[in-house]
């Protein structure tokens, strides 16, 4: 039996700590998955739930955006991935009588771990203007209060909308539709604060936002960098693409500022090996950098490929540069003037050091860098990717095996959601096939990414918020200035399956939209519905829950969306033509309503508010999602012949330039070397910098439970991780629980201090200088406008901080 949802908050007083692990995975980890199972769905429910993740027949793990090969296990997840679907398919409820029962500031008042652990929403709930609980709604007037909400803003741009990674293409499809068709591009997303920096580098640099490698790269590559990344924690199957590729004869070079144990050995409780044997080391090299200091880590790697090219010969790929690269001789000379002593500060390690990574490189066939949040959150973050690029065109790896660029994605659909429209700044080509598709002008005007949002909320230049998902109060840097700015808006929704600190710090109105989840089996039209994912590789499958849903009043994702659709255009009864694609005919329904420009596509002159809307048949697409799939192909290449595609457990790789021919769709249609002025932190006398990452009982801002046992920190979350040189020289010892200040030099040049209280110190194997602690409980600590160049994404993990003893003591 399911164990029932606690009542009481984490007790910090019972915190302890321990040694940290050197060995990730193994036996306990299958055990803590199951525990966790278990107590959240019961045997029977939990053994159906996890014999389909990631099966062909099944439904796509939660979790992350790992990308499965051909031959399944018949246990195909790791630990975050079972916790991720026991969240899921809980037998914990939460309906009508919770909200009667807690007030919202009652719920405001319990942490993110107590509300999380609730259950699954089961009914759609209003709170009203001045009310102090929700109360039972029902979808005909949660949807109605919603469309007559946005039809009485004064300006679509007063309007954002939210995406979180989990959403299917189809539902993320018809979002942004439903977005564009209102006449804005506020859709910010979760990538805007994880992956945007990989995004503006790549797609500068060889012309694609996403990696060049798949999972067969991973496995053949000679020499694997891991950068910036703790995939025992927030990626655990990639463990065993590491491990067949050691046995596969690969070199890995782990690059961190804290020892992981995923990157120190693996046990794969898959094998005989890993479940008696002891497993299998990963890491060759363990790189303890400092915080920001990637970017000199590779420029000291090229500087190094130049110098031995130009006295012996043979590192480059010479011919691959001239024929596919520009740029070339402005890097070479800008490695030339640079210097080592300036490498060395920034890394914290030594020359020679330096060098020797930079041999293993020079002498590796075929290079691949995976890399995550350490690499993508920072101020310089994309001039150090734009650096990585550097040094794998230096020798060719882009476009053959085993070689290329590897980004490691969180969310199990972020990817997809960014290739089926879900981005502030659409390109010219998807708009035009939007408005070929569906028959209207779309908006061109750039949209709000998070941090805008949050600036035009605080400003009060929006008043109504939706999220797709995901937990925006939480996720977000600046915590009192979003949940400030969150009260200033009329209406906020959230399309959730659980409970969240999103649904207790609202608008003035607030509705909660309770979703089917992943696992859950969705029958619409009278039959089954299937969605469909993009994982980390470019890789396309569908997607299928199998398990009855909650006992209650939910809907999905894509019903949810195309009733308020509908309910905001009208029904023009047009299904998609999948013999008509956006580079052919018009289609006849188009040419009989709209006038048409000399390309074939409507004429923005003729098409008005509110004639201005995208026509479709509403209810066709909800109850037939196969219909939406035939829309995606007709807009995006590489999507053409969709459905048969994904048919069966089959599964089909989006076009991929780089990989796919060495093309690169940059300005000049080359790859492109980059000269970057290196930046990396410079802390003050007496502060520290801080990173914000995840516990391994975490995934996002959902928290599974009270441990980070690979740490070594049970039972509790409110701790520093510090190097015990940087306690005593502080004046602190050991276990003194502290107050944690940032400081930041706002736009206005005035210093801004923000304060996240009651910590405890835990002495730690971290460079001097650098702290890390968890999130969301310090995402106040990151001020909003520290944001990375390019990107814009929030600098988590580079902010100055003091340490103020705390008058709690532990």
């Amino acid at each position: 039996m399911a164990m029932k949802a606690p009542t009481h908050d984490i007790d910090e007083g019972k915190l302890r700590v321990g040694d940290p692990k050197k060995v990730a995975v193994g036996i306990p980890a299958v055990m803590h998955a199951l525990e966790i199972a278990y107590e959240q769905a019961g045997v029977v429910r939990s053994a159906r739930a996890l014999l389909r993740v990631n099966q062909k027949d099944g439904f796509d793990c939660p979790g992350c955006a790992w990308p499965e090969t051909d031959h399944r296990h018949i246990a195909e997840f790791c630990e975050n991935g079972a916790k991720a679907v026991a969240e899921e398919t809980t037998l914990r409820r939460v309906g009508p009588e919770f909200f009667a029962e807690h007030s919202i500031a009652a719920l405001r008042q319990h942490d993110d771990w107590w509300l999380g652990q609730q259950g699954r929403l089961t009914h759609p709930m209003i709170l009203d203007e001045g009310a102090t609980h929700y109360r039972p709604i029902s979808w005909d007037d949660a949807l109605r209060e919603i469309a007559d909400t946005l039809r009485g803003l004064d300006d679509p741009d007063e309007a954002i909308f939210y995406t979180s990674g989990r959403a299917s293409n189809e539902s993320a499809f018809m979002y942004q539709l439903l977005v564009r068709g209102l006449g804005t591009n506020n859709l910010p997303d979760c990538s805007n604060m994880c992956h945007e920096s990989s995004g503006s580098a790549l797609t500068e640099t060889i012309g694609i936002g996403k990696g060049t490698v798949s999972i067969e790269d991973i496995h053949n590559a000679k020499l694997l960098i891991v950068a910036g990344q703790n995939p025992g924690t927030n990626h655990p199957r990639m463990l065993s693409a590491l491990e067949k590729a050691k046995n596969n004869g690969a070199t890995i070079i782990a690059v961190n500022p804290l020892p992981e144990a995923g990157l120190m050995r693996f046990e794969n409780p898959q094998t005989v090996k890993g479940a008696l044997l002891g497993g299998t080391p990963i890491a060759d090299r363990f790189v303890q950098i400092r915080l920001g200091g990637d970017q000199a880590l590779f420029q000291a790697i090229g500087k190094h490929l130049l110098e031995v090219e130009e006295s012996s010969g043979g590192v480059l790929d010479r011919e691959f540069i001239a024929a596919h690269t520009s740029g070339f001789d402005a890097y070479r000379r800008a490695m030339a003037a640079a210097s080592w002593a300036s490498f060395e500060e920034a890394t914290g390690l030594a020359e020679a050091e330096l060098r020797e990574i930079a041999e293993a490189v020079r002498t590796s066939p075929s290079t691949i860098v995976c890399w995550a949040m350490g690499l993508t959150q920072h101020k310089h973050s994309v001039p150090t990717l734009r650096d990585v690029v550097d040094v794998l065109l230096l020798q060719g790896n882009i476009g053959r095996e085993g070689a290329g660029v590897c980004p490691v994605r969180g969310h199990s659909n972020v990817q997809g959601d960014r290739t089926v429209g879900i981005y502030e700044k659409p390109s010219e080509a998807f708009l035009q096939a939007m408005d070929a598709e569906f028959s209207f002008a779309s908006p061109r005007e750039h949209g709000y990414d998070v941090v805008a949002a949050i600036r035009a909320m605080d400003a009060g230049r929006a008043r109504f918020f939706m999220a797709l998902g995901g937990n925006f109060v939480s996720a977000t840097p600046d915590t009192e200035v979003v949940e400030r700015s969150r009260a200033k808006l009329d209406l906020t929704v959230e399309v959730s399956t659980k409970l969240n600190r999103s649904h207790v710090v609202t608008g003035k109105r607030a509705i909660i939209l309770p979703v089917l989840g992943r696992t859950d089996r969705d029958v619409r039209g009278g039959k089954e519905q299937r969605i469909s994912v993009e994982d980390s590789m470019g890789a396309v499958h569908s997607s299928r829950g199998r398990l009855s849903p909650p006992p209650g009043d939910l809907l999905s994702e894509v019903a949810i969306i195309t009733r308020i659709c509908g309910l905001l255009f009208g029904d023009s009864g047009r299904v998609p033509d999948s013999a008509v694609s956006h580079g052919g005919d018009v289609d006849r329904h188009q040419v009989e309503r709209d006038p048409v420009d000399a390309t074939g596509l409507p004429d923005p002159a003729h098409l008005t508010h509110p004639a201005n809307i995208p026509h479709a048949d509403w209810a066709a697409l909800e109850n037939d999602y196969a219909l939406i799939r035939a829309h995606i192909a007709n807009v995006i290449p590489g999507f053409e012949d969709y459905d048969r595609r994904i048919d069966k457990g089959r599964t089909f790789f989006l076009p991929n330039g780089p990989r796919d021919g060495r093309r690169f769709a940059t300005s000049d249609g080359r790859a492109r070397f980059t000269v970057n002025e290196l930046e990396y932190p410079r802390i003050p006398d007496g502060r520290l910098l801080l990173q914000t990452l995840r516990s391994h009982d975490q995934y996002n801002t959902t928290i599974y439970g009270k441990d980070d046992r690979y740490r070594g920190i049970h039972d509790g979350r409110r701790v520093v991780l510090i190097s015990a040189e940087d306690i005593a020289a502080l004046g602190f010892a050991d276990g003194d629980m502290v107050d944690l200040v940032s400081e930041w030099t706002g736009p206005d040049g005035r210093l801004q201090e923000r304060r996240a209280d009651v910590f405890r110190l835990v002495a730690y194997a971290t460079p001097r200088g650098n702290i890390a602690a968890y999130y969301p409980e310090t995402n106040v600590l990151v001020p909003l406008d520290s944001v990375a160049d390019v990107s814009g994404t929030p600098t988590s993990k580079g902010v100055i901080v003091r340490l103020e003893r705390s008058p709690i003591h532990a």
